[in-house]
């Protein structure tokens, strides 16, 4: 074969093409990885100059029973689905749960935003009868407010300082019930020490310069008796995305409710005193009545019409109820078909900043 110079322009362009698609583009994973590091000789990430989600996009979360200590329902989800979700949702309690960076790297290095539950309380002590499951006198609100547990945050929020990517913290959340010792009806608290618990944790952060943080607010959607959510509010500087729980067959309330139904009251209300992004921080699905797979199905059907929801958490997990979607083929399928709309096709790198603004609808 006869060897003119554009031949060897265009081999040379072959080679250099194959080089990237064998040897450099299956690195790329690890290189992320290297990124992040082990929090010694850690390489600095490149900025990226988008947010996560991207603008008209919405993500799909998992939160498990066993958090970033074992992938194996994350695991099972992603094969029965066909995707992996760019957001992990997990609990840290402050009784036992010291900043551990190696928990946070291991989610980000599987390619997921690491949402942190942040629950001041000691969770192996909490008692099995409902009226006291909320009380645990040393974490109450007051004890919180009057800086009781002022180096705990303080060495939170210095680790999360040092991480090269952001995380989202979800701060004492469903506060508008009466099972969690910060919560308002319980455990001698009050409406207005919950805002003030709140903006002491964010002043500590702020003042440690940790400003890596994307802090949601996630009351639990609203019942006859909860308290007014606005009340509850910290304010629009205080608050970066507006978290909810919800479910389709808590014990108790096995009246089947679409998504609509389920969240379309408390979004409304939220509404009335602010327009900060929305995020299905937990929700999940009964299948006691067989109804898991049409709830899902019309979960997807009508999230399109809520602009100002920018993603949600399915709890892959089982307390009491079963809400595993990768026990149920038929809830499988329809989790796959949902997700697998471009809507939903969001990836999170470190370095992205989070989306901070939607539509007012």
């Amino acid at each position: 074969m006869r060897f003119t110079i554009p031949k060897l322009l265009g081999l040379s362009l072959l080679v250099m093409l194959a080089g990237y698609v064998f040897v450099l583009a299956p690195r790329v994973p690890s290189q992320i990885a290297s990124q992040i590091g082990d929090g010694q000789d850690r390489v600095p990430v490149t900025r990226i100059n988008s947010v996560f989600p991207s603008v008209g996009k919405k993500f799909v979360g998992i939160m498990t029973n066993d958090g970033p200590y074992d992938f194996t329902q994350l695991d099972r989800f992603t094969r029965a689905v066909g995707y992996q979700p760019s957001v992990y949702e997990f609990a840290q309690g402050w009784a036992l749960n010291q900043f551990d960076r190696s928990a946070l790297d291991n989610v980000a290095e599987h390619g997921m935003l690491p949402l942190i539950s942040w629950e001041p309380w000691n969770y192996r002590l909490q008692s099995k009868k409902t009226s006291l499951s909320g009380i645990q006198p040393a974490y109450s609100l007051s004890h919180v407010i009057h800086g009781d547990y002022d180096n705990y945050i303080r060495s939170w929020a210095d680790g999360v300082k040092s991480l090269p990517y952001t995380i989202a913290i979800r701060f004492a959340h469903e506060m508008n019930g009466n099972w969690y010792p910060w919560a308002v009806y319980t455990n001698g608290n009050s409406i207005g020490e919950y805002v003030q618990a709140w903006r002491h944790v964010h002043d500590i952060f702020t003042q440690a310069g940790a400003k890596n943080v994307i802090w949601v607010w996630s009351p639990n959607i609203i019942y006859s008796g909860s308290a007014n959510l606005a009340e509850l509010y910290p304010g629009n500087h205080y608050v970066d995305w507006i978290g909810l729980s919800g479910y389709y067959g808590t014990p108790g309330m096995m009246e089947y409710k679409s998504f609509n139904a389920t969240f379309g009251q408390t979004i409304a209300e939220l509404r009335r005193f602010t327009d900060k992004p929305i995020v299905i921080t937990e929700t999940g699905a009964t299948n006691v009545n067989g109804l898991m797979a049409r709830w899902i199905t019309q979960m997807f059907q009508e999230l399109p019409a809520h602009p100002n929801i920018i993603g949600i958490i399915w709890f892959e997990g089982v307390t009491v109820i079963d809400w595993q979607v990768a026990d149920n083929p038929a809830a499988a399928g329809a989790f796959r078909a949902g997700f697998g709309s471009s809507l939903y096709r969001v990836a999170w790198q470190p370095g992205m900043r989070p989306l901070l603004s939607v539509p007012a609808r």
